[in-house]
């Protein structure tokens, strides 16, 4: 079974589902604001996924906006992104 991190009310996430479900994908589906991956979580995702840990933000997000997360991930390094990515489920 997959697990699926979603938010219900975002449409590419909702599309995203329905995929998955006209394909008979099963998915353990957690809402990812009420539920948050933890640290770790994220980690091992971040490792298994090759990408920049950047491509974890919404960058189109108000609260990456309201953070000014633009200019602040900048001088992050990994584990303090981790750490805020598991902070709030809207980043």
């Amino acid at each position: 079974m997959v697990t699926f991190y979603w938010y219900p009310k975002y449409g590419t996430c909702r599309k995203a589902k329905k995929w998955l479900d006209d394909n008979n994908i099963s998915v353990q589906a957690i809402h990812i604001v009420e539920h948050p991956p933890s640290k770790e979580q994220l980690r091992t995702l971040y490792e298994k996924s090759g990408l920049d840990v950047k491509k974890f933000f919404n960058t189109s997000g108000m609260k990456y906006r309201e953070l000014g997360l633009k200019d602040k991930l900048k001088a992050m390094n990994t584990e303090e992104m981790l750490q805020l990515l598991a902070s709030d489920g809207m980043l």
